[in-house]
């Protein structure tokens, strides 16, 4: 079998991308992305799996195969270690706290709180994302799963208490100064579009504002790139060795499957660009959390 840690990637040129919002889908695809987020206590589904989506022979091979996988004691003992690993890693960059210019500018605590609570979804979300991504990367480049985790499925609540769907604001809504911020944020991480973390959190531009511009000049560090790569290597370890795989999901399989919907080499590409950008956007989100710790 090919050496399951396969390098940190960046396709070029970037795949062209078609996620396929909440609003778009029903039927089949729906309830797909209904048990999704219930299985990873989420309230959105993020621009990785509805890009997937956009293969519907791939996107019902892969949930089938990883939705126990998701619903394992396993994979939520994972996700929170990974969790535990960038939050330390984070915290070697030295953010510095907004919270005193924040209040400064008028922010008032229960404010403060709500920008926390905010983070806390996707400081909790996003590693499941990113375990998704590294087993269908995996998958297609001619991996395998050893199978050897825990299948137990996990009860109860790992994931923030559930409130109301994210209020995102979208490019169209937004000024020309957040515009401007999405751009910044685009070209800084050499991304196609805004991920969900910013666009909600852009309810406060003045927060986003100023921590984006603490964070961006991080994104070219050597610090920051070196947690990058041990974020990617330690998930590929446990996707490949650590996880359950009780459906018996194979790259065989999977591969088929992406290959009547499209070209092979294409969706390989969406699902490495989506398997390098996830570790830098937890890394963000840390950071993120650590500067109003």
């Amino acid at each position: 079998m090919p050496n399951p840690l396969l390098p940190r990637l960046l396709p070029a040129p970037i795949p062209a991308l078609h996620p396929l919002a909440e609003y778009r889908v029903d039927g089949e695809r729906a309830a797909a992305y209904a048990e999704m987020k219930q299985a990873l206590q989420v309230p959105w589904m993020g621009v990785v799996t509805m890009a997937y989506a956009h293969y519907p022979s791939f996107f019902r091979a892969l949930w089938q195969g990883i939705e126990p996988i998701v619903r394992s004691s396993a994979f939520v003992a994972h996700s929170a270690a990974l969790r535990a690993r960038a939050e330390q890693g984070a915290r070697r960059l030295q953010p510095a706290s907004l919270a005193p210019a924040l209040v400064e500018l008028g922010y008032a605590p229960r404010e403060l709180q709500q920008i926390r609570a905010l983070i806390e979804v996707f400081s909790h979300g996003n590693q499941p994302y990113l375990l998704i991504a590294s087993i269908t990367r995996l998958l297609l480049e001619g991996g395998e799963l050893d199978g050897a985790g825990d299948a137990t499925p996990f009860a109860g609540r790992h994931g923030p208490q559930a409130g109301s769907a994210l209020v995102l604001m979208e490019a169209h809504h937004a000024d020309a100064p957040t515009r401007a911020l999405y751009a910044d944020i685009q070209r800084t991480l050499g991304l196609p579009f805004v991920n969900t973390d910013y666009r909600a959190l852009a309810r406060w531009p003045s927060y986003l504002d100023a921590a984006w511009r603490k964070l961006a000049p991080q994104v070219q560090s050597e610090a920051y790139r070196q947690l990058c790569d041990e974020l990617h290597a330690d998930v590929l370890e446990r996707v490949a060795h650590a996880l359950p795989n009780p459906a018996a999901l194979r790259g065989e399989a999977l591969r088929a499957a992406a290959a009547a919907d499209a070209p092979l080499a294409e969706v390989i590409a969406v699902a490495r660009l989506f398997q390098w950008l996830l570790p830098g956007l937890v890394t963000n989100v840390a950071f993120l959390r650590e500067q109003l710790a």
